[in-house]
């Protein structure tokens, strides 16, 4: 039986969660190889659409992790899909995006070409490091001409050892601006993903894990899946206590220790009060609220006492914005600053 019991996959998002820049983060390999050996499937499912399948699946493998090609689910794999729908085998297709893309969209049947000379069906928008002021102009240019223009993802940032860097919606920003048109986006926060990774495996309640609000939690509360929200890169505590309904996960941990560490209940991780944390709502008005949180015992934990505040933030009326957390105990105060 899987480790994660009632959940049989685990539908994993890569940069901030699995890796940073390519190294492994802390806790990450061994325990996803844990899950994997305990009848649990696995499959990444990454927005990041600069890299192949193959080349995901070998820098898995070089951080440790037991992953093949048939494992990785990228944006550009369902990008190739969203374009089926808008254009017959043989049409020409202008891909921004790295060569991994471009072979992608030939195996699909389609025609790439780099000119909006050659009046392209489509225009397919994915990350690549050496995208720059020309392909973007041609993108322009077909989309100006009637091409349909897709996005494999809208992140605006990317996840990287330096820091965050410019993200794909951010060079699709620029093409917004300079033709008026949003592009139609194949990658989380949509579901298509996450449908296309469960029927790929086969299974019927995975589970996603992720560490971003915007697409990896969004994309699988849109999909009607539990979703895992790991604080190992983007979103923070500052995100999680003022998400949208449609950002909110099922479960809060610190790393991905805690598939292992949980044995299948992962009842404690949900918003609640608990580590002997109170919480509730001091003042409401136009601005916003300001939550107490109050109590702690002497163990209790930073992570505790945020899924309590969560509990009362999330519970309100309206969604509306949290403006300030305040202490009303020393552990509280300790708590609050660890996170605040």
């Amino acid at each position: 039986m899987s480790v994660i019991a009632p959940y049989d996959a685990l539908l994993l998002d890569l940069d901030g969660t699995v890796w940073a820049g390519g190294s492994a983060i802390p806790h990450a390999v061994e325990n996803i190889n844990a899950c994997a050996a305990s009848q649990c499937a696995v499959a990444y499912v990454t927005n990041n659409a600069s890299k192949g399948p193959d080349e995901v699946a070998g820098k898995l493998q070089a951080i440790g992790l037991e992953a093949n090609p048939a494992d990785v689910l990228t944006s550009a794999q369902a990008a190739v899909v969203l374009a089926q729908r808008h254009a017959q085998p043989g049409a020409n297709v202008l891909v921004v995006g790295a060569d991994s893309f471009k072979e992608l969209v030939r195996d699909a049947g389609f025609v790439v070409v780099d000119s909006a000379d050659d009046n392209p069906a489509v225009v397919l928008h994915g990350h690549n490091p050496d995208t720059g002021w020309r392909q973007l102009s041609e993108a322009a240019l077909a989309i100006r001409k009637g091409a349909v223009y897709l996005a494999s993802n809208l992140d605006s940032t990317l996840p990287a050892e330096r820091g965050f860097m410019v993200g794909n919606g951010s060079m699709v920003a620029a093409v917004t601006n300079a033709t008026g048109v949003v592009p139609e986006a194949a990658g989380k926060p949509g579901r298509a993903m996450f449908d296309l990774a469960q029927e790929k495996l086969g299974v019927h309640k995975p589970l996603v894990v992720g560490d971003r609000l915007d697409t990896d939690i969004a994309g699988g509360v849109a999909a009607g899946m539990d979703t895992l929200h790991v604080l190992t890169g983007v979103s923070g505590p500052r995100a999680l206590i003022s998400a949208q309904m449609e950002q909110r996960p099922t479960f809060i941990a610190e790393d991905l220790r805690v598939l292992n560490s949980c044995a299948g209940d992962f009842s404690s991780l949900a918003p609640a009060a608990q580590g002997g944390f109170t919480a509730e709502v001091e003042q409401q008005t136009a601005d916003g609220v300001v939550i107490v949180l109050d109590g702690g015992n002497a163990d209790a934990t930073w992570l505790q006492a945020l899924r309590t505040v969560l509990s009362v933030a999330w519970s309100l009326e309206g969604a509306p914005t949290i403006i300030d957390v305040r202490s009303a105990s020393p552990v509280a105060g300790t708590a609050i600053k660890a996170w605040w």
